[in-house]
């Protein structure tokens, strides 16, 4: 087997009950309950008009500016999947367009995370279909490879493996690695409730802000 050229199996995948519970849940709350050590990076933003990216990641590793792969992903995605591509970061090259996207809608796909370029922005920011990107070019993508499907990659130092559930917001994105989605899940449906409840303090008067005056002195803060 080609290193560098291939497609390989997706063994598992995040299921759709944890893809539910997930888009209920602010990626900056995932974030934090991560120790906020996982992050895609602040150069990864929605390109789209709006709407929560949740799914299982089929992954892509491609060389930059070159799309035959990501075309050959689409063709593999199963309903549901984010398409996770990392171009390199490159923005000479559009990565996806309008056409790619009508393909990703009509297969009912959940979104797609481009560490690269888009092009057909203003067609990609007037529908709902999530797209993330690292920006905007005119210059259209090769078709020549290499490429693989289904290996690890990693995003400005996040980890994502086939099948790990992604998460985007307006914040930004996170990815949650398989085997802990349970417990990271837990964690910040827990710190959702307890920030619910911690607004409905501030909006009624009864929040204790006490911590920020211990804090300073705990660190020593002179002046208090």
């Amino acid at each position: 087997m080609a290193h560098g050229f291939r497609i390989l199996p997706r063994k598992r995948q995040v299921s759709p009950e944890v893809v539910a519970r997930a888009r209920k849940l602010p990626a900056a709350n995932v974030s934090d309950c991560m120790s906020r050590m996982s992050a895609a990076g602040p150069r990864l933003r929605p390109m789209h008009g709006g709407g929560v990216l949740a799914g299982p990641a089929l992954t892509v590793r491609t060389r930059p500016g070159d799309n035959l792969m990501v075309h050959k992903a689409i063709q593999l995605a199963q309903e549901g999947d984010v398409i996770v591509v990392d171009a390199g970061g490159d923005l000479t090259n559009a990565i996806i367009g309008e056409l790619m996207l009508a393909q990703m809608v009509h297969r009912k796909l959940a979104g797609i995370v481009i560490n690269g370029a888009i092009r057909d922005s203003g067609a990609l920011a007037a529908q709902p279909f999530p797209v993330y990107a690292a920006g905007v070019t005119h210059r259209g993508p090769y078709k020549d490879g290499p490429g693989e499907i289904n290996v690890p990659i990693a995003l400005d130092g996040m980890l994502i493996e086939p099948g790990d559930l992604v998460l985007g917001d307006e914040d930004g994105l996170v990815a949650v690695p398989f085997d802990h989605v349970e417990s990271v899940l837990t964690a910040t449906e827990a710190k959702a409730a307890a920030e619910a409840k911690q607004m409905a303090q501030i909006q009624d008067g009864t929040y204790d802000a006490g911590w920020v005056d211990a804090a300073l002195h705990r660190l020593g803060c002179e002046g208090l």
